[in-house]
């Protein structure tokens, strides 16, 4: 069982390791996940009406209503503090999340949803613990509350831990993934520059052809197996208020491991690919998109199944991780522009038109080959053409 190491902000990484529990250790973490539950079906509660009253409902108000609620419950009380607390500083982050993105007008579709309650059937438990609610003693985490937990330790620490999340997954795997502060691996300076632009057809499309990415196609691949298991519940799915069946449960099984499997395959290609983009490349211009709407388009499923926004993830943290500079720039007009002289379309050019014609200079490319050369000139990587670009484009962000 090997850890999995993801670069976060400020230089952090996550490091996640599989648990192995004991009944009592189970139940206890259980316990302690129904008492969460409850605290952040309570916030819910408590921000519909104080939004029904147009009242304001924000984290220090919460913070003193947690400390009624365990006064007045025994039972509540029983439980540690640290992930009470922290499941209103996550209440608070959903929260303002959505409340930011109303008032900036956005579009429905792509706004962020205000919380919803929890069920028990449904969420899978996860546990935040701070640095005051959580100890390493012996190789065993230890848990605020009494409850003690073995780690697989596949590979050690780099540094202290700050702040560590128990969750289980749908397979019922229990992991504890710690928050450490990563350690920095500069590669060698290449002085060579990357334009990424981002598709359904191909992944990754790149200004240099040997690092573009195809569609890996995992999903596909193991559609018609998911597709049988699937089946398999339908038959076997329980009437309302009747418990499971062994089939039904064991078909759901089969299910979940067969979405790990898919889900780990994209991973495992989206890291290698930014990987080799990283060591060969000082400074990357990425495409700043985000797929969220393709999911109701007629390309969902071929979509999801390119796995874009694990793949910009991974090479965030993979550019962030070996100190490369790499710079999100915003997708707008990117298929309209002209990568060489800056030029720009009328209307804006159907999907099925695959080829980019300016009109001004009479270049011709690949319609994904001129948008990730646009990229370049964007991010200012392209020095002696940077200044026939269109002025006044949309804003680049510096992302590692």
């Amino acid at each position: 069982m090997t850890a999995l190491a993801e670069a976060g902000e400020a230089g952090r990484a996550r490091y996640t390791y599989r648990l192995r529990l004991s009944s009592t250790a189970r139940s206890a973490l259980l316990l302690e996940w129904d008492r969460c539950r409850w605290v952040w079906n309570q916030c819910v509660a408590t921000s519909r009406a104080a939004h029904k009253a147009k009242e304001k409902c924000g984290p220090a108000g919460l913070d003193r209503m947690l400390t009624g609620w365990r006064g007045q419950n025994e039972w509540l009380r029983a439980g540690g503090s640290v992930p009470q607390q922290q499941v209103i500083r996550d209440f608070a982050t959903s929260r303002g999340k959505a409340l930011k993105d109303v008032e900036a007008r956005l579009p429905v579709r792509r706004r962020a949803g205000m919380p919803r309650f929890k069920k028990k059937a449904v969420a899978d438990p996860t546990l935040n613990y701070t640095r005051r609610g959580f100890r390493l003693k012996h190789g065993r985490l230890h848990l605020a509350g009494g409850i003690v937990l073995s780690v697989v330790w596949s590979r050690e620490l780099p540094a202290d831990p700050s702040s560590v999340r128990v969750y289980r997954d749908s397979l019922g795997h229990w992991h504890a993934s710690f928050v450490v502060q990563g350690p920095s691996q500069p590669l060698p300076g290449t002085g060579a520059v990357i334009g990424v632009d981002w598709g359904v057809r191909e992944t990754a499309t790149t200004t240099s052809d040997e690092h573009d990415l195809p569609h890996p196609g995992h999903g596909r691949k193991a559609a018609g197996e998911l597709a049988g298991y699937q089946r398999m519940m339908a038959r076997r799915k329980p009437k309302r208020g009747r418990a499971a069946s062994q089939g039904y449960r064991k078909a759901k099984r089969q299910a979940a491991k067969a979405h790990k499997k898919i889900a780990r395959q994209r991973q495992d290609t989206a890291r290698k690919w930014a990987k080799k983009v990283v060591t060969d490349f000082d400074r990357l211009a990425v495409e700043d998109f985000r797929p969220k709407f393709l999911a109701k388009s007629t390309m969902a499923r071929k979509a999801a199944d390119a796995a874009i926004s694990t793949t910009k993830h991974e090479l965030i943290n993979m550019a962030r991780k070996h100190g490369r500079d790499l710079r999100l720039v915003h997708p707008a007009h990117t298929t309209m522009d002209c990568g060489r002289c800056g030029a720009r379309t009328k209307h804006a050019l159907p999907l099925s038109e695959r080829t980019y014609t300016c009109t001004a200079c009479g270049a011709v490319s690949p319609r994904d080959k001129n948008s990730a050369r646009v990229m370049l000139v964007r991010a200012g990587f392209t020095p002696a053409t940077a200044d026939r670009g269109r002025p006044g484009g949309p804003s680049v962000r510096r992302a590692a």
